[in-house]
């Protein structure tokens, strides 16, 4: 394929960037988007703002393009056919099923370009389709709406739960629900409703319940989830016996019953205890894990390192929230706020394409352990919009008639030019407890240039203190 010159000198300074906006041209065109909304919108109609249209202003903003939904309109107000108030109704009228289709479409898209690399995560447990589980609650929003301006306490929009595929590293699903004080248990019920055979859901104790688990099983799916303490009826089979240990404590296991209270049914499962090294955050000594594998495919001690990667889900999570824009306090509107989420769900869908070409390039432990997903969202967010400017729109469209194969080789022969030390992942080490405070009652500022002279003085001190002297 030949591209300009001026296209080619994005691909060497920027390929980070240039790769982003090929995967958008490929799953977030115009006719792919209106044609998702069509499909499922129920109540929203197009007269005059295509749904399309909202939606590339949204990436904008997820991407931290624009800063905000009125700077990105603002920037693009010369191909505008409606006002900023038609932008914010349609936005705070988008119906949460639109929304999650949106990501379980773009998923459906970006997997095979995944397979056809070859560029998936090593499989945690040949043979099973892993897949965590997860809660997002969205932060309190500003209380512009009327009836929120009277009020102290945070207004919640909502929140979703999100299945994210462990080899494909995609988010696979999202269910959405509006009231922010609904349990996340309430939705498992649509969560059952994605699995299939074979596949093995790696969730936390809010998770347990005896409905979920019997759901999965009688799935011919498979769970390795904490158990709740009061959430489950159970009872013992035999003895507790140690079976090894892994990196955070001793391994025990113990064969339990469970009984779903709905029916009657009772369930065989293994009871895995973790008896910690050191107690958790909440101050457990003690993880107790559940699971209908057979030990035959996974032994306590695997079953106990596989529930640690649940942490993978998390830090999305936190890639999503520090690398994206997914929260955006001016959208109140319950509907604004989840379709924003759910953008944001498929931008880290996008740059999991671009680490899947990248692994395929250079290796996946060396993508895992060096490769910052921040800095390469912050490069997309410095140079987006002027290659937009620089680089006609007919020159991406390529991408979208591009086979699958065709595709997938075009990423991989750039993510090979990638200066991997560029986007140098940073890892903190632990946190040092705070030192404890003078009270600021009497002195309430400090002289900052005064404190640092005090600084140098006493180092002075010490070093003519251990200098040694010499005879004369």
């Amino acid at each position: 394929m030949i591209f300009s010159a001026l296209f080619n000198r994005f691909v060497d300074k920027s390929p980070i960037c240039v790769m982003v906006r090929a995967v958008l041209e490929r799953v977030f065109s115009n006719e792919n988007i209106d044609q998702i909304f069509e499909r499922t919108a129920q109540k929203q109609y197009t007269r005059e703002l295509l749904f399309s249209t909202l939606a590339h202003l949204m990436i904008q903003v997820v991407f931290k393009i624009s800063p905000s939904v009125r700077a990105a309109y603002q920037a693009a107000i010369k191909d505008m056919t409606v006002s900023i108030t038609s932008i914010y109704n349609k936005l705070n009228g988008v119906e949460i099923q639109v929304a999650a289709a949106l990501v379980r479409e773009c998923a459906l898209q970006l997997a095979p370009l995944i397979r056809q690399m070859k560029g998936g995560a090593s499989p945690l447990l040949p043979g099973y389709r892993i897949k965590y589980l997860d809660g997002n609650h969205l932060s309190g929003t500003e209380h512009r709406i009327e009836e929120l301006r009277f009020e102290a306490a945070g207004a919640l929009p909502g929140f979703g739960l999100v299945i994210l595929e462990q080899a494909l590293m995609l988010i696979t699903h999202v269910i959405l629900c509006e009231d922010g004080h609904a349990q996340e248990r309430s939705l498992l019920e649509q969560v059952l409703e994605t699995l299939k055979k074979r596949d093995l859901i790696i969730a936390d104790r809010n998770f347990c319940t005896s409905g979920f688990l019997f759901g999965i099983d009688r799935r011919g799916a498979f769970f390795v989830i904490r158990q709740h303490a009061s959430n489950l009826r159970w009872r013992r089979i035999g003895r507790r016996r140690r079976v090894g240990v892994v990196e955070t404590g001793r391994v025990y296991e113990q064969v339990v019953e469970l009984t779903d209270p709905a029916t009657g049914k009772t369930l065989r499962a293994r009871r895995i205890t973790v008896e910690l090294n050191e107690p958790t955050r909440d101050g457990d000594t003690e993880l107790h894990i559940l699971t209908n594998l057979p030990e035959s495919d996974a032994d306590g001690c695997t079953v106990a390192e596989l529930y640690r990667t649940r942490w993978t889900i998390e830090t999305g999570f936190q890639e999503i929230t520090e690398t994206l824009d997914c929260e955006i306090e001016t959208l109140g509107y319950p509907q604004a706020s989840l379709f924003a989420f759910c953008l944001a769900l498929m931008a880290y869908n996008a740059v999991s394409v671009i680490k899947a070409a990248m692994r395929v390039a250079h290796g996946e432990q060396t993508v895992k352990d060096e490769v910052s997903a921040y800095y390469m969202t912050l490069e997309v967010a410095a140079v987006y919009e002027g290659m937009m400017i620089a680089i006609p729109d007919e020159e991406w469209a390529v991408f979208g008639a591009m086979s699958n194969r065709e595709f997938a080789q075009f990423l991989v022969n750039i993510a090979k030019s990638v200066y991997l030390p560029k986007y140098q992942k940073h890892v903190r080490g632990p946190k040092k407890p705070p030192p404890e405070r003078r009270s600021g009652a009497m002195i309430k500022h400090l002289s900052t240039a005064r404190i640092l002279a005090q600084r140098k003085g006493k180092i002075r001190q010490k070093v003519r203190e251990t200098t040694p002297t010499t005879a004369p």
